[in-house]
């Protein structure tokens, strides 16, 4: 197993020699041998009741093999979920287990899956007998890892199937595998596309980070999966969080499992004790003034940070590794290559002190040894990932610490979605005088390097984005983000803009225009109401002269305004609506506006009050009828094109309705077609008797329609009788009838130079004028076709001179 892209041989046992003493084979005797011990251990699994206080290894009734591969390790002790899952798990029986991160869950299914193979005697010509799916390649490896570590005593043969690999070389090697570790898209293409991989015999599948496959969007892989896969195996389900679609997951993947750690059946916490955690409140834009100093104070540390985005990582590490900290820097995150992805992670987890900034891929079942500080720099999504972050480091017995930075919004919600998972996280300040300021630092790097202020700015997007999408808003509050502040801290000149922050803005505008529309409404209620109660306080007050006034009022000098009708700002979900400015609005607010008033003044038609030999000029309007276009004035200013478009939905919905049908009685006077009676009248009666009327009504209706059913298939009949009659007229080569009955023309046989010789009467002008639709005059099958279908009096006139000319 040298190479993780394929499989190899765990080991080959040696030759024995022969045992000339007794008489018997080597290999005979080795086999006999072998039979009894797998027999004697089979009986030894079923009758095996753990203890209380059982915690080595040596005390599982396992194969010598798995034993020397467990010391060989150094794995001596076992933990809880270790001894609580494997004595389950070695009976053949579904496991559903949950678990704290770091609890040696790894181990928890390696050991049954190796077990359970030497038992049934499984080689090399039985195939395919377990499949190990993990979430990430680097979960993968890690298992890889482990598995030939245990299980270097043992003959089977063990591959690594992960995307990034060569496609070709996996597939040359499949077929020799009896433990296959593998992600679940590439493990799917292969069973998709690899020619002889065939998984029928398989006897063990173990799911590892569950809940992390699903949140991945694998769902509808591991349900492919699961439909190529054999029923009658044994399924493990390895989880540290249970959630409902892992419960869902269980119920189409396991028959009749036993919950471990679920429900209550463990005590232990999902934090393990030796991990002290704290949280510091700060702001968005000085998160990497806090990075930065707590790297320069850690420098003889193992410290895992984690950002939410890989923009972010790329931004950090590469501006960092240009300021030198003086420590090791290491960066991981999904758009790498598998290759750079396999580096990163073997050299951080060989390293004693570095610095590895990572995204969430790091957070889920990797085993990094001796981590001292795991930094959380972004909150994360919820209370699950956070566990899975911190579960990093205080792995086993080792102890370790956690640190997560909160802006001043993102507090109180985290809080409580920690104590819902009884996780006590301590608060510590941080001391602004041991902090550094490397907002002019990361300002020169951006002036100076093109490539890091475009890092910057999708690093900006990517964790604006980030916030946008997640669910929980109680924490993540995009409005409250200091967005051109946190701008300037990862030295851009400015924010980028955000498409669709904007589209969100005008979301919300949208959604807040009725209220606006209301309040404005409202306000002018108000207004009106209050004009007219001034109006009917002065009204004993008025005089000859309030004409004059009256009319200064609409002068363009005029100082008399209304402050109640002033526009008015709104404020409607956070957001300042400023009030509708109005042509008259401006007007008033012109200055030198005395000019023309005496002018202006003249314009206007006063009536009686103003003699009319003293205007200079009256405008008087034109009384026209607009009586009908009074319903609906709109439509006189309505274009052709637009009283096209009215017919559609959105056209009628902005203009209004174009028309109603109407009847008209004997009278002549229009009605509806159902006009509504007077609610009082209609229930005089009661309610049986609108019931009867109802039922009435219906009736009626019934029978205008099978009324007008008969008549419909009468006029369908004599259309069709009439269709017939045609088709019969036309194969007899003879058209006979018009709209009147008459007969048109009766073809004659054609002469011997194939000119037709029609013999009929020319039909009048008046019959022309008479005929709806002439039919086609027909000709006999020798005779060249000719066009004699008249629409109107010149074609018969047309067709009339060709005839002629033809007897002629």
């Amino acid at each position: 197993m040298a190479d993780q892209a394929g499989p190899s041989i765990l080991k080959q046992s040696k030759k024995p020699r022969k045992n000339v003493k007794h008489g018997l084979r080597p290999a005979k005797a080795k086999r006999l041998s072998e039979k009894q011990q797998i027999e004697a251990l089979e009986r030894a699994v079923m009758e095996f009741e753990p203890r209380d206080d059982l915690k080595a290894f040596s005390d599982l009734p396992i194969s010598e093999f798995s034993k020397k591969g467990l010391k060989k390790s150094f794995f001596v002790n076992m933990t809880e979920i270790q001894a609580t899952s494997i004595p389950v798990s070695l009976k053949g029986k579904d496991v559903l287990a949950a678990a704290r991160t770091g609890s040696g869950k790894t181990l928890a299914f390696l050991i049954p899956t190796l077990e359970i193979l030497y038992r049934r005697k499984w080689g090399p010509q039985d195939g395919l007998g377990a499949v190990i799916i993990s979430p990430t390649r680097e979960l993968a490896v890690q298992i890889f890892d482990v598995l030939r570590s245990v299980g270097a005593f043992h003959t089977f043969s063990a591959g690594l199937v992960i995307g990034g690999k060569n496609l070709k070389d996996e597939r040359e090697r499949l077929a020799r595998m009896n433990i296959l570790v593998a992600t679940p898209g590439r493990l799917l293409q292969h069973m998709d596309q690899t020619f002889g991989f065939e998984c029928d015999n398989l006897q063990v599948l173990i799911l590892d980070e569950a809940d992390r496959i699903l949140d991945m969007g694998f769902a509808k892989t591991l349900s492919a999966l699961l439909s190529h896969l054999p029923k009658s195996r044994q399924t493990l389900l390895f989880s540290a969080t249970q959630t409902q679609s892992v419960a869902q997951l269980a119920r189409l993947s396991l028959k009749d499992p036993v919950p471990i750690g679920v429900d209550g059946t463990s005590t232990s916490s999902a934090t393990p004790h030796s991990l002290a955690q704290y949280y510091s409140v700060c702001t968005l834009d000085k998160k990497l003034d806090v990075l930065w100093s707590f790297i320069k104070t850690h420098l003889h540390s193992k410290v895992l940070v984690f950002l939410s985005t890989g923009k972010q990582v790329r931004f950090v590490f590469e501006t960092f590794c240009k300021m030198h900290p003086g420590i090791p820097l290491l960066h991981l995150h999904g758009k790498q290559k598998q290759s750079a992805r396999l580096t990163m992670y073997t050299r951080f987890t060989s390293s004693q002190h570095a610095v590895l900034f990572a995204t969430d891929i790091a957070a889920r079942g990797l085993d990094f040894p001796s981590v001292d500080w795991v930094v959380q720099v972004d909150a994360p999504e919820d209370a699950d990932t956070y566990i899975h972050r911190v579960g990093r480091t205080a792995r086993y017995e080792s102890s370790g610490s956690g640190l997560l930075l909160l802006m001043p919004s993102e507090e109180q919600g985290m809080k409580a979605a920690l104590e819902k998972k009884s996780i006590k996280i301590e608060n510590i300040k941080i001391r602004p005088s041991k902090t550094q300021n490397i907002q002019n630092q990361l300002q020169k790097l951006s002036f100076q390097e093109p490539e890091i202020k475009y890092l910057g700015q999708r690093a900006f997007v990517s964790y604006v984005r980030s916030v946008h999408l997640y669910k929980d808003k109680s924490i993540f509050k995009i409005d409250e983000l200091p967005v051109e502040k946190f701008a300037e801290s990862l030295g851009l000149p400015g924010a980028p803009k955000i498409k669709f922050l904007n589209r969100e803005l005008v979301k919300k505008q949208k959604n807040s225009s009725r209220a606006v529309a209301a309040i404005q409404a409202e306000i002018e209620a108000e207004a009106k109401q209050a004009s007219d109660n001034a109006d009917g306080s002065e009204e004993d007050a008025v005089s000859s002269d309030d004409d004059a006034s009256s009319n200064a009022a609409f002068a363009p000098d005029s100082k008399i305004r209304d402050d109640s009708k002033l526009p008015v700002s709104t404020k409607v979900c956070g957001i300042t609506f400023p009030g509708v400015r109005t042509k008259y609005d401006r007007m008033f607010e012109r200055k030198n506006q005395n000019i023309l008033s005496a002018h202006y003044s003249k314009l206007v038609d006063h009536g009686d009050a103003v003699d009319d030999d003293e205007d200079f000029i009256t405008l008087k309007r034109s009384n026209h009828d607009l009586s009908d276009t009074d319903a609906n004035p709109e439509i006189d200013n309505l274009s052709k094109r637009k009283l096209k478009l009215s017919r559609t939905k959105r056209a009628v919905a902005k203009y209004g309705q174009l028309g109603h049908k109407l009847i008209f009685d004997d009278e002549g006077n229009p009605h509806e077609i159902y006009e509504m009676v007077d609610p009082a009248e209609f229930y005089k009666g009661g309610l049986e008797e609108v019931k009867e009327a109802g039922k009435a009504f219906v009736e009626g209706e019934k029978d205008k329609l099978k009324g007008a059913d008969v008549v419909d298939k009468m006029e369908a009949k004599d259309k069709k009788r009439e269709k017939k009659r045609k088709r019969k007229d036309r194969e007899n080569g003879v058209d006979r009838d018009d709209a009147h009955g008459r007969v048109i023309a009766e073809l004659a046989p054609s002469d011997e130079d194939g000119y037709i010789s029609p013999e009929f009467d020319l039909p009048s002008e008046d019959d022309v004028q008479d005929t709806l639709s002439p039919p086609p005059l027909k000709r006999s099958k020798r005779s060249a076709s000719t066009k004699t279908v008249s629409n109107g009096l010149e074609d018969e006139e047309e067709l009339a001179l060709r005839l002629l000319r033809n007897r002629r």
